[in-house]
């Protein structure tokens, strides 16, 4: 068989072998292209955003007395960029965040564009929300979304756009030659429709379609550098960020920070990721502590004798950076291979919680009213429960437990490999007065529009994640005439946005309150990124359920009627309160039934259809490749913001006290047990404002290490320890730092001490870093 490829050369024609050799070399290149054009460069990054944990209030649940005190675990941004070599990149951020905010987008790309030009702009850009209801506010650009946060918070701002573009920076200089492969799988137990009554209300047929009332799939990114191996993990599912309560008041990433955290914990316990150990304790946090320290003491007595040679130190000066480079994760010791970051993003959950237990008064004890969410017609009493009831952090842990469970299961299984071109389409709608075409009863079609945003009276009520107050409740649609009055105080909507928003009683005609400044948006931001055969719809709101199947089917079906068959197994995935943020969008008939859902709903009855609308126009530009025009641009206001929050004016201790000095100290001769011990330390200490503690940390647990070494073993970024902060009097300038490490079964046996970083502030404005040190004690 050689012989077939044996040629004589020269025997032939001098022009016949230069015909020959270009021939070969044109193959050659058009086998490389092949070969290449499901190649990416992939890079990924991280960075901390955990703001203000003193004075600011919370986002998310809209209640005025949950302002942050602590930090349970730290709030991080996490990116993805992936880039053909001489061709598109698309840019997906993932916060720990309530949502996206369109100021926080239009400052970051500004900076993008200041420091790449036209790279990153915000046709390729998406920035995406957890929904956690645990992190600071005061972010967001429209009146009623910082009202509660008393107006604009610059620190939260600030803090939010630094940690974005840092993150990005980080993923775009990781950009190295990679793979993405992408798995799908159902997980059953981490969210439940908690408006099943507007639920319903969809067509029985439409319902018959689907075997749950919400989704439970998880469609999970694996991506793979060429040399480093898994480099990171994205995923969206659909469950709320509210296993955290209403009262809570430490920062939080709630369950799907959590499930981050477990994630990359995991990752970095098993080194390549491969080997998945199931053997995850009460905490649910895989550790490297026992790695860490070579030379575990066995000896009891011993280690209490030596235990009691470590006492108290008392506040000392420190450094900034002494807190960054006391951190457990410390990114300058892993300067050898990227980080691996892991990712759990929001998806359409506008009807999922995550308190799967159910909803039931307070009072009795049993289930609260089905249509209304009601206890003896007050919605005050009805609480939705989590796995963990009545402990919310044990919630919060098990439901981040089982969305990281199965991402590690999608993970390790992960085998269809993304390839084909890396697109993007992305356009700016005017929702308030939108033309949509809809079906019109008995045939035919009509054209309808959209409203200017208002939000109903059963927004007010809240939802069984976090209930409202004084006499609204879900499913009201006809309101109240008190109401009505305090509502026309504000504005007074006219007939026309009446009429356009029935049968919503508008309790906020807030798209045409203009004092100080927009109350609302009405222009949003839609985007379609294209991965090969992944496509993400970047929406700016908290799509239902059966919303979401709707849009996700419309879209699906524009991309695979095209002629081409590249789409043909498309894998259409919904990133929820992506750039900006819009509240809620239900469909039709789930409006109709005015639950919190519909009554937010901003756009009126066919805001689901309009994005359906122009996101099928989107899908068609997508596959024949032609361009959309941008549309009118959000406006910027920025330096409009009104901001009432009082500044941090003075720290002060007792006189002969400290910054750092012990209030309560650990006992003498102390010893805890695993899996169950809680140690308890109080610090005289400052006001967080001072000083976020970016890439560091206010608390830390460290572990001796032979005689005299000391390794930092558990940070305010562990599930397991909690950082609370609190003052004697809201206008005293003292302040207390409680430490609280609730010891994990996985945690080595050994002698501990407890350490607090703090700055604090003088009359004169000077900031002062300032850290003190617990009594060591011994764990058993």
């Amino acid at each position: 068989m050689m012989g077939f490829f044996h040629f004589n050369f020269n025997k032939r024609r001098p022009c016949a072998n230069i015909c020959f050799w270009i021939f070969i070399v044109l193959l050659l290149q058009n086998n490389i292209g092949t070969l290449s054009a499901s190649k990416y460069l992939v890079g990924l990054g991280s960075y901390d955003i955990t703001g203000p944990a003193a004075d600011v209030n919370m986002m998310g649940y809209a209640n005025t007395e949950q302002i942050a005190s602590g930090v349970h675990f730290r709030l991080r941004a996490r990116t993805f960029i992936v880039a053909e070599p001489q061709g598109n990149r698309v840019v997906f951020v993932n916060l720990d965040a309530c949502m996206a905010s369109q100021i926080v987008t239009i400052k970051v790309l500004e900076r993008l564009k200041a420091r790449y030009g036209n790279l990153y702009t915000e046709n390729n850009v998406a920035i995406s929300g957890i929904h956690t209801h645990a992190g600071p506010g005061g972010y967001l650009q429209y009146v009623v979304y910082i009202v509660t946060s008393l107006g604009f918070v610059r620190q939260s701002f600030d803090v939010l756009v630094d940690g974005i573009e840092k993150s990005i920076i980080q993923a775009h200089d990781n950009l190295r030659p990679g793979s993405i492969f992408v798995n799908k799988g159902e997980l059953l137990d981490a969210g439940v429709n908690r408006s099943p009554s507007a639920y319903l209300n969809n067509p029985a047929a439409e319902r018959s379609k689907y075997k749950y009332d919400v989704d439970k799939d998880m469609t999970l990114l694996k991506f793979v550098d060429d040399e480093w191996g898994p480099v990171g993990s994205f995923n969206w599912f659909a469950t709320h960020g509210t296993s955290m309560s209403r009262t809570n008041s430490l920062i939080s990433g709630d369950n799907k920070g959590a499930a981050a955290r477990f994630m990359e914990d995991w990752f970095e316990q098993n080194g390549d990721g491969q080997a998945y150990s199931d053997s995850l304790q009460v905490e649910g946090v895989p550790r490297r502590v026992s790695n860490i320290i070579q030379n575990i003491h066995d000896n009891y007595d011993a280690l209490l004798e030596l235990a009691a040679s470590f006492q108290s130190t008392s506040g000392r000066p420190a450094t900034r950076f002494l807190s960054v480079a006391r951190r457990v994760r410390n990114p300058l010791r892993k300067a050898d291979r990227p980080g691996f970051v892991s990712a759990f993003c929001q998806t359409n959950c506008g009807d999922v919680s995550p308190n799967v237990l159910g909803a039931f008064c307070l009072d009795t004890g049993l289930p609260c009213d089905f249509n209304h969410s009601t206890c003896g017609g007050k919605n005050e009493l009805c609480y939705g429960r989590g796995p963990g009831y009545p402990d919310e952090f044990a919630s919060t842990r098990i439901i981040g437990e089982r969305q990281f469970r199965k991402s590690v299961d999608l993970f390790n299984k992960a085998v269809e490999q993304l390839k084909g071109k890396i697109d993007y389409r992305h356009t700016y709608l005017d929702f308030s007065k939108l033309s949509v075409t809809v079906p019109k009863q008995g045939g035919g079609s009509e054209v309808v529009k959209t409203c200017p945003a208002a939000m109903g009276f059963a927004f007010a009520a809240g939802t069984t994640d976090g209930p409202g107050a004084f006499d609204f409740k879900q499913g009201d649609d006809k309101g109240n005439a008190f109401w009505r009055l305090v509502r026309n105080v504000l504005k007074t909507p006219g007939q026309e946005q009446i009429d356009c928003q029935f049968p919503k009683p508008i309790l906020l005609d807030t798209g045409e309150m203009k004092t100080p400044y927009d109350w609302a948006p009405s222009i949003l931001p839609i985007q379609i990124l294209r991965i090969g055969q992944l496509v993400i719809l970047s929406v700016p709101g908290e799509f239902t359920t059966m919303a979401g199947r709707r849009l996700r089917d419309a879209v699906r079906t524009a991309l695979i009627s095209g002629a081409s068959q590249e789409f043909k197994n498309v894998h259409v995935v919904i990133a929820g309160l992506t750039n900006t943020y819009s509240q809620y969008v239900t469909t039709f008939e789930e409006y109709q039934m005015q639950r919190y859902e519909g009554a937010s709903t901003l756009f009126g009855p066919h805001t689901l259809s309009a994005y359906i609308q122009e996101f099928k126009k989107l899908a068609t530009a997508l596959v024949t490749g032609f361009s959309v025009k941008p549309g009118p641009q959000p406006p910027n206001l920025l330096d409009r913001q009104i901001g009432l929050l009082p500044p941090v004016i003075l720290d002060a201790t007792p006189p002969g006290v400290k910054f750092g000095d012990l209030l309560f100290d650990i006992p003498k001769n102390s010893t805890f047990k695993r899996d169950g011990g809680i140690v308890n330390v109080t610090f005289w200490s400052a006001c967080p404002r001072n000083d976020l503690m970016t890439e560091g940390t206010f608390a830390l647990v460290e572990m001796l290490n032979g005689k005299d070494s000391w390794v930092p073993a558990y940070d305010d970024d562990d599930f397991c320890l909690r950082f609370k902060w609190s003052r004697p009097s809201k206008v005293s300038p003292r302040s207390y730092a409680t430490i609280e490490w609730r010891i994990p079964a996985t945690a080595a046996p050994g002698v501990y001490r407890v350490r607090h970083f703090g700055a604090s502030k003088s009359l004169l404005g000077s900031i002062s870093h300032f850290t003190g040190t617990s009594s060591a004690f011994v764990v058993a």
